[in-house]
């Protein structure tokens, strides 16, 4: 993962193009609301709103390239709990996956993101060439990459932070502290299933 530096390389063709996409709000100082942490996601869930498949959700939990932070699966019948920064993660895997970076440039820029605080990764705007992956938090580091003809594309954070929100609005989460009580569930139709059973 490399990190860009706009500074000190101001030029007025790059004051203006930075000018205008701050203006535009097309990629910083995206307002964003911080979900809850304790709150999360189970697989197809997450699936659902990171576009990607099952197979590939098990695959890159069993490879450790993102993980469950909420609850990780213990053994047969345990349900792995995503955060809302997992599933912003996986989504943004995704996208790089299917521009073509290497899973070995991912690996780098998913743990460069883990070291992350939450708020900070909406600020931040992901852009490669297709084979490394740069890390931009202001307009003058997009024109930078830009300019020396590196970028080829950029994954604005805070957009697909605004995406994840919107998809999960209208999925069911579940508190990590009842995770363990499907009764505690009652949107889980599976736990309503049970619960009908054992009372009659």
């Amino acid at each position: 993962m490399a990190v860009s530096s706009g500074e000190g390389k101001a030029t007025p063709d790059r004051h203006m193009a930075s000018r205008r996409a701050g203006e535009q709000g097309l990629l910083f100082d995206t307002q964003v609301s911080m979900p809850p942490e304790d709150v999360g996601y189970r697989g197809p869930t997450a699936c659902a709103a990171a576009g990607i498949t099952y197979r590939q959700l098990d695959y890159w939990a069993r490879t450790k390239l993102v993980e469950p932070s909420v609850q990780p699966a213990h053994g047969s019948g345990s349900q792995r709990l995503y955060s809302f920064r997992d599933i912003l993660v996986l989504k943004v895997v995704k996208r790089l996956l299917d521009t073509g970076v290497s899973l070995q440039q991912i690996r780098t820029a998913v743990t460069h993101l883990r070291d992350r605080g939450v708020r900070d990764l909406a600020q931040i705007t992901l852009m490669s060439d297709g084979v490394s992956v740069y890390e931009c938090t202001s307009a003058d580091e997009v024109v930078d990459l830009l300019q020396g003809g590196q970028g080829v594309f950029g994954i604005a954070l805070g957009r697909v932070w605004q995406e994840v929100e919107g998809s999960l609005a209208e999925l069911p989460g579940e508190r990590a502290a009842s995770a363990g009580d499907p009764s505690a569930h009652p949107h889980d139709e599976l736990a309503g299933r049970r619960r009908a059973r054992r009372t009659g």
